[in-house]
């Protein structure tokens, strides 16, 4: 029998609990901060690893994302973590910020920190390499596929987010059987994308491909034409992605496609994981639109499917925070300063010179007890918590049956 349930809508994050328990660690991989540590090289003889922690940021253009990406990058390299920043931009900021050349492959800038920036024209060239060595074995197009250049198919939508999270996919290694004894590893990749639309796209994309697979396999399982062109179609995909660094070779269609839904199911779930994944909101407290916007990107990652770590505010005085924090509770916030770029950044007074709080945030390991979505059985009601977003905005379509007290 079905239980009506009653759908209520909240946009005010203190009906939900602040985190009672922020014991913020940084994690160093080797017991204790060094400030000269060297790659770290995995061996049989090590033990354990922690996984390596991405980082990114969400906000209004202008409002300090890149700038909080490199300060963050620069605090953990200082805090002994070997540390990448991933850029995704033409816009040279980064380059000012952090005083050296960024490249397509990481370049060490200084102790624990490299960077590099990602170009789609350049990711595209090595799985298409594999393609066309794939295609010349299967015969699939008939040697057509070799007169495709690579760099031109950047042109085309959706490009720069599929062959971001491959990238980054590599760096951060969600996928253990990825991982090989030899290759040098980072502890900390801090990500800063083409823009935060783009960084939500990437973050809800595997969980959402995940619920189109089944559509996909059953057309190809079941249709004359998806029986007669997928099994190749699949093998061609496979070896060009490589997922979990296999091939398709021994491989039937079935084994690939549960592999592909394991290999999403894996970045999905990382991705909502605070101990590998941390999303921070940027703004300036100054700005009302910043700060709205802000909002906004919180409630829009909760739809992607991830939490958000805290908010960062730049801000000249403390005394702007206050009134906007209280905005973004039960989030922890706190204050970056302000950062030229037309002048040499001193990154040892800049660091030593962040609030304690501000440390603590960035450094943050405990996972947020902030819900999106909490039932009460007793008044039969659901609400669900969706800042920077009102309630006529949202449509909810909830079907529950055989409903049981304390489980939805």
């Amino acid at each position: 029998m079905a239980l009506p349930v009653l759908l209520s809508f909240s946009t005010n994050p203190s009906l939900f609990p602040r985190n009672l328990n922020p014991n913020p660690v940084i994690p160093n991989r080797r017991g204790s901060p060094s400030r000269n540590r060297s790659p770290v090289i995995a061996s049989s003889l090590d033990p354990p690893r922690e996984p390596t922690k991405l980082v990114t940021f969400l906000g209004k253009g202008g409002s300090g994302k890149t700038t909080a990406a490199v300060v963050a990058a620069q605090y953990y390299a200082k805090e002994g973590l070997h540390t990448c920043l991933v850029i995704q931009s033409q816009d040279p900021t980064a380059e000012q910020l952090m005083g050296c050349k960024i490249g397509t492959s990481p370049t060490l800038c200084n102790n624990n920190l490299s960077a590099v920036r990602l170009e789609t024209s350049k990711m595209l060239l090595e799985p298409l390499d594999r393609m066309k060595k794939a295609d010349a074995r299967l015969n699939l197009t008939q040697g057509v596929l070799e007169g495709v250049v690579g760099e031109e198919l950047g042109v085309l939508p959706g490009m720069d987010s599929i062959f971001s999270a491959l990238t980054l996919q590599k760096l951060v290694n969600f996928l253990p059987s990825e991982r090989s004894l030899g290759r040098t590893e980072f502890d900390m990749i801090v990500y800063d994308g083409i823009g935060s639309e783009e960084t939500l796209r990437l973050i809800g994309a595997a969980e959402r491909v995940r619920w189109y697979l089944k559509y996909i396999r059953n057309m190809a399982e079941k249709t004359d034409i998806g029986r007669l062109t997928a099994p190749s179609f699949l093998k061609l995909a496979y070896e060009s992605i490589r997922l979990n660094g296999g091939t398709s070779e021994g491989k039937s269609s079935t084994d690939i496609w549960n592999n592909i839904e394991r290999t999403l199911e894996k970045v999905s779930c990382s991705l909502s994981d605070s101990s590998k994944f941390r999303c921070y909101l940027v703004m300036d407290p100054s700005r009302s639109a910043s700060v709205r916007s802000a909002l906004r990107y919180w409630g829009c990652a909760i739809q992607a499917g991830t939490k958000i770590t805290g908010a960062l505010g730049f801000a000249p005085q403390s005394s702007l925070g206050v009134e906007v924090a209280d905005k973004f509770s039960p989030l922890s916030f706190a204050l970056v300063p302000y950062l030229s770029t037309d002048s040499f950044v001193d990154w040892d007074a800049t660091i030593n010179s962040l609030g304690k709080k501000t440390k603590d945030l960035l450094g943050a390991t405990t996972e947020s007890l902030q819900s999106s979505v909490r039932f009460d059985p007793s008044q039969k009601t659901l609400t669900l918590f969706m800042p920077g977003f009102d309630k006529s905005e949202i449509k909810l379509y909830q079907h529950l049956h055989n409903l049981s007290c304390g489980a939805a």
